[in-house]
Order: C-alpha cells, then structure tokens, then sequence
C-alpha cells in the first residue's frame, strides 16, 4: 500500500478523534466556560449538523476541483477549526469551531474513499478503503480516551491542540505523497443528490439510520457526567472506561459487518436494535454501581456501532434496484444521516438532562431505538412484498 494511504488514515485518525473526544470532554468544558451540561452536549450536536449539512453541499460545490486541492483545503479548514476550538475566549466561539471542523468532516469522507481507491490497482481498492476507515475506528479505541485523558490533565483547550497538530501532519503528509493528477469520478450536482430523496425506500432506511444511531447518542453524548454523577466514578477514570469501550465498538463493527453479510441486513439490524434497546434500558438500573455500570458499557459498546455496517450494505442494495444511477449518492446521504440521527440524539438527551435525570437518558434512548427496530420490520415486510409479485412472474 503506499505511503500517501497512510496520510489520509492519519486524517481520518485526527477527523474520527476531534468529533467524539468531545464526550468525554463534556464535564470538563461545562465547569470551565459556566455553562450547563446540556449546552456543552449541544457541541457534539452542532459537530454532526455541521457534517450532515457540509457532504452533500460542499461535496457538490467542489466537485470539479483537483481533489488533491480540495483534500488539502478541507484539512487546512479542519486544523483552523481546531486552533480556534483552541483559543476559543467563549463558549459561542467554540460553537463556531465546532460547525468549521464538522463541515471539512463531511467532505473529507466523501472523497476520501475516491483518492484512496485511486492509488491503488483495481484488486485492491476494498482493502485502500478499509484501511483509510481503521484511522476512524483506532481513533475510537485510542484517540478518544487519550484526548479525553489529555483534556483531564491539562485542560480540554489543549486537546484540540494536539489534535490540530495531527491534522497539521497529516497535511504535509498528503501535500508531499499524494499525486498532482488524482483521477475523480462525475461529480454529482446538489440537484442529482436531492433526487435520491424522493425515493420513499430510501428515505425509510435514512430514517432507520438517523433513529437507530440517535437513540445511543441520547445517553452517550452524557456517558461521561452520568459515570461521574451517577455511577461514582472520578474523572481521572472516564478515559479508561472510553478506552474499553471503544475496544468493544471496534469488535461490534467487525461482528456487525459479518452478522449483515451471514443473515442479510434487515435481519442483522433486527437482532443488533433489539438487543441495543434492551442493554440501554438496563443500564439506567446497573448505572449506579461501578462495576454493573462497566460491564453494561463494554455490552453497550460491542452493540451501538454493529448496525453501521447493515445500514451502509441496505442503503447500496436498494439504492441498486431504485435509484441505480445515484449510488454513491444514496451512500453518502447515508452517513448525513447518520449525523443527523447524532445531532438529534444530543439534543433530545440534552432536553432530558435539562428537564428530568441524567439516568433517565438511557431508557429514553432505547424507546428511540426501538422505534428504529419497528421501521426496519416494516422495510423488510415491504421487501417481502415486492419479493413475491416477481416470483409470481418468475413462476
């Protein structure tokens, strides 16, 4: 594999660390800018509508550019984003930081599988792919409790320092190895991308997408105060719990993606949502003692990232039989989705911690949850349905 690939899994490493360190950073940044909790978990929100928004619209905007300039300009945005998260003087600045770096987030993944399937040959452009998508899931298992750790021990400001600092390496490393003449496929214009969204299947399973992963980010985006406020633990201790339980989140991806491929999505993500709702149901009663509290996060972990992969094979399989000239399209409105479902999940759990408990966050979140269960039974009986009609003519 060559060595510009690695430049590009160093981005993905910083982008993945910048967009979930927040989590653990939440107590930390609310004791320190005198806000409440609920407002410091409105930057994790404000991050994925700045992904959600920014894929489609700058994807579109840029997509006649050279791609190794667009590539070097969203990571030049992504350091800037977060040197000003650095020196934010208040918390409406950090907000404007927050929004600057999402935005390079959306477009980098969206062209970021392109380059990296372009300097490779044809045989091995899955393998390019996976490799530039370890840096998210590393960034997941290390880069998250270590920020976390960084931003315990020398204040959450010098967490985006350091992740600037990546970003900054990763920029040189992009603007040395990578080639001039990157090759890029027809770009789709905003206007062929929102056509995919009169395609009332796919807009089922966008749906599914946003409810299913905002159900977990209603309790996850205040894992941190609610193992601190609830469970007992010290702050020194959340990044290790962050630690286990990205280890666990990088198992449930792999374990998801096998579950999808042996079964079928419809029936992978069935099993991984109701199995999802029942553990954050049963962590609002084990979050009051450390070890309960440990062992249901580990749980948690392997559970929460699993039906990623289901939804990323669903949303290319009926985007194949309705919208076939659109499927890259249809895939990367799906990780808008995904955003969107974070965004709404913050902001509902925020409205809970406001209004209720920090420990009634986790029942919420799998009502939610289950809800995303009920519309994937209800698109796999619609399957069935459109199944059997050619069959009929088969037969």
């Amino acid at each position: 594999m060559p060595l510009a690939l690695w430049a590009l899994t160093l981005s993905a490493f910083a982008i993945g660390t910048t967009e979930f360190v927040i989590v653990g950073l939440v107590p930390t940044i609310a004791q320190d800018l005198s806000v409440s909790l609920p407002s410091a978990g409105l930057l994790v929100s404000l991050y994925a509508l700045g992904v959600a928004i920014g894929a489609p619209v700058l994807t579109a905007l840029t997509g006649r550019w050279n791609r190794k300039v667009v590539l070097l300009a969203l990571m030049s945005l992504f350091i800037a984003g977060n040197i000003l998260a650095w020196l934010a003087p208040s918390y409406e600045s950090l907000i404007t930081a927050r929004i600057l770096t999402g935005l390079a987030h959306g477009v980098f993944f969206s062209i970021g599988s392109t380059i990296a399937t372009s300097l490779v040959s044809k045989d091995k452009e899955a393998s390019a792919i996976a490799i530039m998508f370890t840096g998210l899931t590393v960034a997941l298992v290390t880069g998250v409790p270590l920020g976390t750790w960084i931003g315990q021990m020398f204040g959450w400001r010098a967490t985006f320092l350091i992740v600037a600092l990546l970003g900054l390496i990763a920029l040189m490393g992009s603007a040395i190895l990578l080639p001039n003449t990157l090759k890029k496929s027809m770009p789709a214009t905003l206007a062929q991308q929102l056509k995919v969204l009169t395609q009332p299947r796919l807009l089922l399973v966008y749906a599914m997408t946003a409810v299913g992963y905002g159900g977990t980010f209603v309790a996850f985006t205040y894992l941190a105060p609610m193992l601190q406020q609830v469970s007992g633990f010290s702050a020194s201790a959340i990044s290790l719990i962050l630690l286990v339980y990205g280890v666990s989140v990088a198992f449930g991806n792999i374990w998801g993606g096998k579950l999808a491929d042996k079964h079928g999505p419809v029936r992978a993500l069935q099993f991984i949502f109701a199995t999802l709702a029942v553990v954050l149901f049963i962590f609002t009663f084990t979050a009051g003692n450390p070890i309960t509290a440990v062992l249901t996060v580990l749980v948690w972990g392997a559970f929460a990232f699993g039906n990623v992969p289901g939804l990323q094979v669903y949303v290319v399989q009926l985007a194949q039989k309705h919208s076939p000239n659109a499927v890259d399209v249809a895939s990367g409105l799906n990780i808008a989705a995904f955003n969107v479902g974070i965004a709404l999940g913050s902001i509902i759990g925020g409205s809970v911690v406001e209004n209720m408990q920090l420990n009634d966050t986790p029942w919420i979140g799998a009502l939610i949850v289950v809800l995303a269960l009920l519309l994937t039974t209800w698109s796999g009986a619609l399957d069935k349905k459109q199944r059997l009609p050619t069959e009929a003519q088969a037969t």
